[in-house]
């Protein structure tokens, strides 16, 4: 294989440690809450215990196709979690948990739930609808993070045990099948096992999963034939649901189910950058370029409709029915990071902020006990809904289809790694955190330590500590929501030439040398394309990277009938009380006057009033943390 396209690598989970009141807050309560909450969600619900294989016809309802994977991304989530903050308590859960996944492995190392206990003849039968190998990928993901967490390495020879399995059944080889998964996921993983264990058959299978995809005659139209089905009755009507209607390289569009996309598109920029493929790269670029540009939420979500939990058509971004799955923002930060570290340009990691400060953290309660498995950016008020009672919050202690809760739990676990990224020379700042960096850089021992109250300020300064005085580059990201900065070294204004969106500061750095930089950080109304119809004439908040939202329980008006002036004046305040300490928005808004309206449904325009109101908006990322209501993101412009 080509050499690896990698130009960086992320410092790495352990070489990071937070500081930040933004994300510790979120890092606590993931670990203090959110992952005993979905441990006892797992055994309440039988996913745990599914794994002794008990289930036999008659015995209440049998486990779920999919149920593998909740309890692998819970162990994966414990993984990243213990790798920073050892817990003996919960590395006991953990390893009670993974004897009873090795005791399920079948003697040809085979290990899936619902095809050994519930239907042992359908092993590999259908691939398209039954998650077989999407449940194997995020085993692998748990085995590896668990791995290098604690150095156990059971669960990870299991999984090696499995993908070996895998690659004696799929592929091109005499006897094998030609097929490959319905639900993305397994592509990244392999790459992830890989690494672990320096096979190289691993990156091997990825490979083939990406590039058999899609080819003709379709694999899962003779599956479904070999099965006894009717492949014309497929429910989607088209392989656009799974991404696999043309081979990934000829694949320019984003289509169907959006979590399976971003998880594809992973897949593909690992593999890309491991074996040096161009082609396969430039696919990736495309798609981005698609998903990015005509398909993606203000906040970072992907995914408008509910239907096939998945993409439309280009541009529509309805907000009150907006599926914007939280998985489905996860897969993009994901790729996002990828990409990042593969092109060393600052559009990727500006999508990965947007969504990693909005559309995914927005799927946890702040205090983790609650979950979204949708983020629309407009709600009506919650007893509208049919589904919800009176009184009751929009967010859900947890779902019937629960992937949501365990996958936002094993993201916030690894944030540190997103932070920064090392390449041979240079180290490559992508995020704004407190915290503490540690990496190798041009054979020198570096330690970047950066204080800010971001994402609420736009100042960041960097303390670099080395073990001895070195040339290499310090790339600080510039935001795209960013207009105006400046930079300091040692207290000197210092010019730095910005390329893809990265400020470089090449030079000799000495042991305490310090960077200051400042991020003009207005408040912002922001405008969405004219061909998103949901948003003509209307506008949204954004401050720094933070998008904003108004919610009913700050205003006596109507959110949903606030119109926001030009003109009107608007303020940034931080507030210490307000869900642990953020800045809001205020300022006027208008809103209809009741007055003349009884007995009447319409009226001339030239009637309609407009009286004023005080409006506050709060960070989208924690709406529905207070008292349930309404809330809204874009507001109409007068």
């Amino acid at each position: 294989m080509p050499a690896p396209a990698f130009r960086m690598r992320s410092f790495g989970l352990t070489n990071v440690t937070v500081q930040d009141a933004f994300w510790s807050a979120r890092l606590a309560a993931n670990r203090e809450a959110t992952l005993p909450i979905e441990y006892q969600q797992c055994r309440k619900t039988g996913r745990l215990k599914a794994w002794k294989l008990g289930w036999k016809p008659g015995k209440g309802k049998p486990p779920h196709i999919f149920w593998d994977s909740d309890a692998a991304k819970w162990i994966e989530a414990c993984g990243y979690s213990l790798a920073v903050h050892p817990d003996r308590k919960l590395e006991r859960l953990v390893d009670r948990v993974i004897d009873d996944i090795a005791a399920a492995q079948q003697a040809d190392g085979y290990l899936n739930i619902y095809f050994t206990a519930v239907e042992p003849e359908g092993r590999w039968t259908n691939l398209r609808d039954r998650h077989e190998l999407y449940c194997a990928g995020h085993l692998m993901e748990a085995a590896v993070a668990y791995y290098q967490a604690t150095g156990k390495r059971k669960l990870l020879d299991v999984l090696c045990r499995y993908a070996d399995h895998i690659d004696e059944t799929f592929g091109r080889g005499k006897g094998k099948k030609r097929g490959y998964p319905g639900h993305e996921e397994i592509e990244l993983a392999l790459v992830k096992l890989y690494h672990a264990t320096d096979e190289p058959r691993y990156l091997r299978l990825a490979k083939y999963f990406v590039d058999e995809r899609g080819r003709q005659p379709h694999y899962y139209t003779r599956e479904a034939k070999a099965r006894g089905d009717d492949p014309m009755k497929y429910w989607p009507g088209t392989y656009e649901y799974n991404q696999s209607h043309l081979p990934v390289r000829e694949q320019s569009a984003v289509v169907g189910h959006a979590v399976r996309a971003f998880y594809l598109y992973a897949g593909m920029a690992d593999v890309a950058a491991e074996t040096g493929d161009a082609e396969l790269l430039a696919a990736c670029k495309r798609l981005w370029a698609d998903a990015t540009e005509r398909k993606m939420y203000l906040t970072g979500g992907v995914g408008p409709s509910g239907r096939n939990e998945g993409f439309t058509r280009t541009f529509d971004l309805p907000n009150e029915t907006a599926y914007a799955e939280t998985c489905a923002a996860i897969a993009l930060v994901f790729f996002a990071h990828r990409m990042t570290e593969i092109e060393a340009d600052a559009r990727y990691a500006d999508v990965m902020e947007r969504a990693l400060h909005n559309g995914t953290i927005s799927g946890v309660s702040a205090d983790g006990k609650r979950f979204f498995y949708t983020n629309p950016l407009t709600a009506a008020p919650p007893e509208t809904y049919s589904h919800i009672r009176p009184g009751e919050p929009f967010r859900r202690e947890w779902f019937g289809c629960a992937c949501c809760p365990p996958n936002i739990a094993r993201m916030i676990a690894e944030f540190p790694q997103y932070v920064c990224s090392a390449a041979r020379s240079a180290a490559y700042v992508h995020l704004y955190v407190a915290s503490e960096a540690r990496a190798e850089i041009a054979g020198r021992n570096v330690t970047l330590t950066q204080q800010t109250d971001y994402p609420w300020d736009g100042a960041v300064r960097i303390t670099v500590s080395t073990d001895r005085p070195g040339v290499f580059a310090l790339m600080l990201r510039i935001p795209g929501w960013c207009r105006k900065h400046t930079l300091k070294v040692n207290g000197k204004r210092t010019a730095a030439r910005v390329t893809k969106g990265y400020a470089k500061l090449r030079r000799t750095w000495a042991d305490g040398d310090v960077v200051e930089l400042s991020l003009d950080m207005p408040i912002e109304r922001i405008a969405a394309h004219p061909s998103v119809l949901e948003d003509v004439g209307k506008v949204a908040l954004q401050r720094g990277p933070i998008v904003y939202c108004l919610e009913q329980c700050d205003h006596a008006a109507d959110v949903l009938t606030v119109h926001l002036p030009d003109r009107a004046k608007l303020t940034a305040r931080f507030d210490p009380k307000l869900l642990g300490g953020v800045t809001v928005i205020e300022g006027e808004g208008l809103v209809p006057s009741p007055a003349g309206w009884a007995g009447k449904l319409y009226r001339p325009a030239k009637e309609l009033k407009l009286q004023p109101t005080r409006i506050r908006a709060v960070p989208y990322c924690l709406w529905d943390n207070r008292t349930p209501g309404a809330m809204t993101v874009w507001l109409p412009r007068r």
